[in-house]
Parts: structure tokens; C-alpha cells; sequence
């Protein structure tokens, strides 16, 4: 197990911020037996530039993270395929303990992905809720995953724009692998430093989020709830923190707000257009 070949697959898109951050941990990560796959969006900037610098494995793809992360899992050589943002970056022992995690049976391993406090107020509160999710069977996406399990399940649903990666893992689940959990974590750069940023990127996501629910309709209520089981079994933390609570409860219903705006929207856009 430990020779086995790691694929490494990250899509970008404009990503030049993050992007240095995050093959830094890549490359330095504590298990060896790595290839680092970069699939690029048409960005303008200096994503693919930099990216070349840790890797001659980077392509062109679109039009999103679906068809990105399929196309770098049909270019890999690797055993496992570990699917990662490029605006996370990894603790160095992340690969190694999924990898060990691996070895007990486990073909589908969560890794906590937590949010970088020091972003804005919106990372803090961020970092506060997702931080109730380690370990929770409900509202998790595997990342780490065994290539043959992949191409099992079909890989990602390209029609999926928001929660492609929590149809994915119900479908890994529903199959029967074995889920595994690890202790090390992602960290997440790109966190929003407004309400507005908020805003927009769940407005976007709700446009599309109809499909995701008509195609998991066994998982989307507990996935997507407001009211999370996590919540309920973290119920000290939010009394211990009222001030964190308040900004949480503002946060949420932004984003929910968004989102539900772009759901209206996207069904009178496609009732006007006749496809509904």
C-alpha cells in the first residue's frame, strides 16, 4: 500500500491567488508516491504558468468542475484519485493517513475540509459551522477516492453545477464501499470576505440546484436542511458562543435567501423558454 500511486486531480479556473499555496502542500506532503494533474478552465491569468512549475501534467477543460475532475480521473495513472480544490491547502500528512486508511479496506475516505480564519469575520463564522462536521455521516463529500470505486459509479455528474460532490458520494455509498475518516484536514482559502459574496455565490449555485435534488431525492433534505443533525449534537457550542451564532444565523439566511431566489429564477427562466 505504500507504493501505491496517488492522482492528485485539481481542477482551476482564474486561480492564480491560491493556486502556488496549494501545490506547495501538495508537493510537500509526507507521503511521496504522488502525480499532480491540473485541469484548467480557459483561465486568463497566470494559473496554467504557475502550475507547470510543479507539474507537466496540465490541460485544458470546461465548462466546470464536473467534467474538469472526470477528465484528469480518465488522464491518471494512480490507484486512488484525491479530488482537490484549487484554493484548499492540505496538512502534510493528509495522503499518508488516506492512504493508511485505505490499506484497512476503506475505498472512500472523508477528509475534513475546515475554513481559514483569518480571511474575514465570514471565514471565522464558516470555520465555526464546519468545524460540526467532522466526522458527521450527513453532510460530508468523499474526495479520496479508490479509481476503480470512480469509474464504478460513473464518476461526477456533468449536468451538476451545485452539489455535484454530494452526488457523487451518495452514489459511492448507496454502491456499498467502505467509508473511512482521517484526522488530518484542508483548509480552505477562498472564503468569502462579504455578504455579498455570500450572496452571489449561492444565488449561482440555486439556479442549478432543482437538478441535484430530482436525482437525490433520498439525501437533499438532510444535506441541504438548515437544521442540521450536527447541529443539534453541537447545541453547547452555539450557547457557549452567542456573538458567533448571531453572525452564523445571518449567514445562513443569506445564503439560503440566495439560494431560493436562484431556484425562482432559474424556473421562470426555463418556463419562459419551454423547457419546463
Amino acid at each position: 500500500m505504500a507504493k501505491a500511486l496517488v492522482s492528485v486531480i485539481i481542477p482551476t479556473k482564474n486561480s492564480q491567488e491560491y493556486i502556488k499555496k496549494c501545490l506547495d502542500s501538495i508537493s510537500h506532503q509526507t507521503y511521496p508516491n504522488i502525480e499532480i494533474i491540473v485541469v484548467d478552465n480557459n483561465s486568463k491569468d497566470k494559473t496554467k504558468e504557475i502550475a507547470k512549475k510543479y507539474t507537466d501534467k496540465v490541460f485544458n477543460k470546461g465548462p466546470e468542475r464536473s467534467s474538469q475532475r472526470n477528465y484528469g480521473a480518465s488522464v491518471s495513472t494512480g490507484v486512488y484519485l484525491y479530488f482537490v480544490d484549487s484554493d484548499f491547502y492540505l496538512e502534510e500528512r493528509v495522503i499518508e493517513e488516506a492512504v493508511k486508511k485505505a490499506g484497512e479496506g476503506c475505498e472512500i475516505i472523508a477528509i475534513h475540509n475546515s475554513s481559514d480564519p483569518c480571511v474575514s469575520i465570514w471565514s471565522k463564522v464558516r470555520k465555526f459551522e464546519r468545524d460540526m462536521y467532522k466526522y458527521d455521516f450527513n453532510n460530508i463529500a468523499v474526495r479520496f477516492i479508490k479509481k476503480s470505486a470512480f469509474l464504478d459509479v460513473g464518476g461526477y455528474n456533468e449536468e451538476l453545477i451545485a452539489s455535484e460532490d454530494y452526488d457523487l458520494h451518495n452514489r459511492l455509498v448507496e454502491k456499498g464501499y467502505k467509508l473511512g475518516f482521517i484526522e488530518p484536514e484542508e483548509i480552505h482559502l477562498g472564503e468569502p470576505k462579504s455578504l455579498l459574496e455570500i450572496y452571489k455565490k449561492h444565488y449561482y449555485y440555486g439556479k442549478s440546484i432543482n437538478q441535484y435534488i430530482k436525482t437525490n431525492k433520498k439525501y437533499a433534505a438532510k444535506q441541504l436542511s438548515p437544521i442540521r443533525p450536527a447541529f443539534i449534537k453541537n447545541a453547547g457550542k452555539f450557547l457557549k458562543k452567542p456573538l458567533m451564532t448571531f453572525l452564523f444565523l445571518i449567514y445562513n439566511f443569506v445564503k439560503y435567501f440566495a439560494a431560493f431566489n436562484g431556484m425562482v429564477v432559474s424556473i421562470f427562466t426555463k418556463k419562459e423558454e419551454g423547457i419546463i
